[in-house]
């Protein structure tokens, strides 16, 4: 590793960058993000990576031919600072939101047999704007959609700044509202699974009002869904890598940190193998309990409610046809354990048949499982869901498991997450499991990027970037 300074030499030593230096540690969406922000204003960055490639736990790899995401990732229009980032990185193209929220719902479970329905917005103001999805929503009984109106205006009442509500489970919550289960099930959970990784039980309410304030109670378009019609490499790891390079960040993979510390004159040494790198700042952008690891002494209050931040896995089961047996982007499911389906033919690269992805959130139950045993429980399900694969031939089935996929969003995690800024002069941190106010998406992960950032740039008397904060301005 060079980078025209004497091994152990500090960075801040360069001519004309005295007190401009970061490092930041983990390549994922939040470090990719930091170490934009900084390289914007004119600071020298160097982003370390211990993987082989960047982008966290939202990446693809190579089977077979096939390019397969590790796990499908979505987000929404009002992912403000995730679409800042696809901007920044010139993928925003790549991954396009849908004109207008259109969720195709299929119930297998009714005596009647598969039923179709659809949670879809009009163009009208909030609330109205799902009225009339509401009212037809064929899942619901008459008086469950009712009452659905009626927790959705509670709901939209709640003040998020109230601590209290971290401290509340959202299915009590629900319960208390009048929510029957198959409410809770076909609508509240349908959504707050997929967002949270959690059922509604066992989630704070405060993340739970959030995601649902947020996403389909502020604006008509907020919850339009958009994702990645490239695989997610091309935009998390290849796209990121060119944006950081045009940067000027000096990007390192494959090299992990072993240790931080600080000297007496505030500057930061960073410990990788054969090499020590010094700087101004530190970035620490990796999981929670990664972080504790590397943290030094005092850098924060209580570092082991790091520890105490739970984590909930994500099963995803892949599924290539020798035909297609999908004829939508995507569908989520009730009264079956499939959860969502995306068709991932054409980002695979898969020319002939159809490739679908099942993603399986708040897999506790499953994440251990055999592949056998996925294999004989979901082939069937698929067949009841779609018709078509009851002739078709399974090409391969295969499935990935991410058992720390995000922190669990459980009663009382609000006041273990901490903010960005530690009490080490000069050492922050970053990473969807900090004090972002969002549930751990990408959109978490970016606004950490964000804070760590600003905070970097504050204490080293750098300016901010105006476009670094124009998707707060869109929020």
């Amino acid at each position: 590793m060079t980078d025209g300074t004497q091994p152990g030499a500090s960075l801040a030593d360069t001519p004309g960058r005295l007190g401009r230096d970061a490092v930041v540690i983990g390549g994922g969406l939040a470090g990719i993000t930091a170490a934009l922000a900084l390289a914007d204003a004119g600071v020298r960055v160097t982003l370390l990576e211990g993987r082989p490639r960047l982008g966290g736990l939202a990446f693809s790899f190579q089977r077979d031919g096939l390019t397969v995401d590790n796990g499908q990732h979505v987000y929404l229009r009002c992912c403000t600072a995730y679409r800042w980032f696809l901007d920044r990185i010139e993928g925003a193209a790549l991954a396009p939101l849908q004109d207008r929220l259109d969720v195709p719902v299929l119930d297998v479970a009714r005596p009647e047999g598969r039923r179709l329905g659809r949670l879809r917005r009009d163009a009208l103001p909030v609330p109205l704007h799902l009225g009339r999805s509401l009212a037809t929503y064929p899942h619901l009984s008459l008086a469950e959609r009712a009452r659905v109106g009626r927790a959705a205006l509670a709901l939209k009442g709640l003040d998020l700044a109230d601590p209290n509500l971290d401290t509340q489970d959202f299915g009590s919550w629900l319960t208390a509202h009048g929510q029957s289960a198959r409410a809770v099930e076909a609508l509240w959970d349908l959504v707050g699974v997929a967002t949270l990784n959690a059922v509604a039980g066992e989630c704070s309410l405060g993340l739970a009002a959030m995601v649902f304030k947020t996403g389909l109670l502020s604006d008509p378009g907020a919850a339009d869904i958009g994702w990645a019609r490239v695989p997610l490499g091309d935009l998390h790891d290849r796209l990121a890598r060119k944006a950081l390079d045009s940067a000027g960040v000096r990007t390192e993979i494959r090299t992990r940190v072993t240790s931080i510390s600080t000297d007496d004159n505030g500057t930061w040494s960073v410990q990788v193998p054969g090499e020590t790198l010094r700087a101004d700042a530190v970035v620490l952008a990796v999981p929670q309990r990664e972080a504790h690891d590397l943290l030094p002494a005092g850098a924060l209050d209580a570092p082991e409610r790091l520890l105490e931040i739970g984590t909930a896995p994500i099963l995803n089961v892949h599924v290539v046809y020798d035909r297609k047996v999908l004829g939508r982007p995507f569908f989520a499911a009730l009264g079956t354990p499939v959860q969502w389906v995306f068709d991932r033919t054409e980002a695979s690269g898969l020319h002939q048949g159809q490739y679908l992805a099942l993603s399986q959130s708040a897999a506790q139950d499953e994440i251990d499982e055999p592949v056998a045993a996925l294999r004989e429980r979901y082939l069937p399900e698929l067949e009841r869901l779609l018709p078509r694969a009851r002739g078709a031939e399974v090409k391969d089935f295969f499935v990935t498991r991410e058992r720390t996929a995000t922190f669990a969003p459980t009663p009382g995690v609000g006041r273990l997450r901490p903010g960005a800024r530690t009490k080490a002069s000069g050492l922050y941190l970053a990473g969807a499991w900090t004090a972002t106010g969002w549930p751990a998406t990408m959109e978490s992960a970016v606004r950490s990027g964000v804070s760590a950032a600003d905070a970097v740039l504050g204490a080293l008397g750098r300016p901010r970037p105006r476009h670094l904060f124009e998707f707060e301005e869109a929020a």
